[in-house]
């Protein structure tokens, strides 16, 4: 068993009631997961403040409160800890019970608007290739060397991130690769972790529901850069004008990568075809399974990585060359009719944008392009007119259909999306408030060598409705459907 004052260690601490030499059973914020000698940490969140089920929490066996105010009523027999902020105290305790795990590995994290997923798995994949031991803590999944857990949040808890990191640690993972995402930097899950390298992807309009504005959103990214050590190294996109502004104050080494600007990592597009993609990568040529400039973003940014971490250059592009892209990112199949179906988590403006200007570049424009896309509910309104402005500017046929409502109408999402469409775009458009419905229409309406999109959920297997969530599964969806048309 831990004792108290081992796992408070660099907690900033304002006062303090009771003995820190009591040994402790383990730490948590959920007062329902809480019995004998374990300590609460009372977390202010954006539903429920934690402060309120400290009484809970004594009763059920806490013997430990860790608190940013103390209850009216002091406990006897309770050790009371008055933190300045409780995520970051939760951040320290955490990484402190586990034993300190992402320092007795290589830990990379990713962050950026889109491209961490992708980034995250396929680093977790060239790594395996090249016979390392390695760990991901992704969106899609949580893996510990081979075995897979199901991933929760993009960035989980502070006890769930160390809780993983000890069994990467235990299992002798050398390199785990983890996407950062804005929430997770700004509830400072990542605040006690050591990082040996960070990458910064891109940025755009996202989480504007969470973020009050853009700048926030901004340089919520940039504090998670602000933080690493001076022994790590920042790999940045500098074709995006917000890269530089990554690098302002961080002590860490500064590298950078880009298509179109001057860079450590430079790559040029020289074939981009359905097949994939024929890259030059820093004077060599590479042939990628992968598809579309923002996967050449990406396959640069693993590069740069794989080099600053070691690799030798020229293994890396042996390696790069036999990835396989992620579940969700521009997966697509052929029907016997020649219909093309591409599933994508396109759910940005910015990541839809690039998705359909992509498909454009590959097409030949004898085929039609089809876009099935909705707006997830309770998550930000303002970029719905612009999705659907984006859809029907880039495609032939846009279908309007619902996404993950969670609580909202789904009928008032699509007509929030409608407002963007332009008066010469109305013609193009459907709309079908019923996904499943959405995707056969789109299926019967194509042609063959016609190309179907459909945007927004990706990997997820489910949809949210009303707070439930039921199976869906667009890929599983879509191939069902193509097959029962061409029986």
């Amino acid at each position: 068993m831990n004792k108290l004052k081992d796992i408070l260690y660099k907690v900033a601490i304002e006062s303090m009631q009771g003995s820190t030499e009591i040994s402790i059973n383990k730490i948590d914020f959920d007062s329902r997961k809480i019995g004998a000698n374990d300590v609460f940490i009372a977390i202010r969140g954006t539903i429920s403040n934690g402060h309120d089920y400290i009484n809970k929490a004594i009763q059920q066996g806490a013997t430990v409160i860790v608190c940013d105010t103390l209850p009216e009523t002091i406990e006897k027999g309770i050790t009371y800890v008055q933190v300045k902020d409780t995520n970051s105290a939760l951040a320290f305790m955490a990484a402190n019970f586990f034993g300190n795990p992402s320092q007795k590995l290589k830990l990379i994290g990713i962050t950026g608007t889109n491209g961490k997923t992708t980034i995250a798995s396929l680093l977790f994949q060239l790594f395996q290739k090249a016979g390392h031991k390695v760990g991901l803590l992704s969106t899609v999944k949580i893996v510990v060397d081979v075995i897979e857990y199901k991933a929760t949040h993009t960035t989980p808890d502070s006890i769930t991130i160390n809780h993983y990191l000890k069994e990467m640690v235990d299992a002798g993972v050398e390199y785990c690769f983890m996407e950062v995402s804005s929430h997770g930097v700004h509830q400072k899950r990542t605040e006690a972790l050591h990082f040996v390298g960070g990458i910064f992807t891109n940025l755009s309009h996202d989480h504007l529901d969470y973020h009050p504005t853009f700048a926030e959103y901004r340089d919520v990214k940039k504090s998670f850069f602000d933080s690493l050590p001076k022994t790590a190294f920042v790999l940045t996109n500098v074709d995006d004008k917000n890269g530089q502004i990554m690098l302002q104050n961080t002590a860490a080494k500064k590298v950078t990568y880009a298509l179109k600007t001057y860079a450590d990592y430079k790559a040029q597009i020289l074939e981009n075809q359905l097949s994939g993609l024929l890259l030059k990568v820093n004077g060599n040529e590479v042939w990628v399974k992968l598809i579309g400039t923002f996967n050449a973003y990406n396959l640069l940014a693993i590069y740069g990585t794989a080099v600053e971490l070691g690799m030798e250059s020229l293994e890396v592009l042996r390696l790069m060359s036999n990835l396989e892209s992620v579940s969700g990112r521009f997966q697509f199949i052929v029907s016997t009719t020649n219909i093309t179906a591409i599933v994508d988590y396109a759910h940005t403006p910015d990541a839809l944008d690039n998705v359909l200007k992509t498909i454009n570049n590959i097409r030949t424009k004898n085929e039609q392009l089809i876009t099935i896309v909705g707006c997830g509910g309770n998550r930000d309104k303002a970029k719905r007119p612009i999705m659907a402005a984006i859809a029907t500017d880039l495609s032939d046929k846009v279908i309007l259909t619902s996404d993950n409502p969670r609580d909202e109408n789904p009928e008032e999402i699509i007509n929030e999306m409608e407002q963007g469409v332009a008066p010469q775009n109305h013609k193009k458009l459907l709309t079908i408030t019923d996904r499943k419905q959405a995707i056969k229409t789109a299926c019967q309406l194509a042609q063959p060598n016609d190309i179907i999109l459909i945007a927004g959920k990706g990997h997820e297997t489910y949809q949210e409705v009303k707070g439930v969530r039921q199976h869906f599964d667009d890929m599983e969806t879509v191939k069902e459907i193509l097959e029962q048309l061409n029986k």
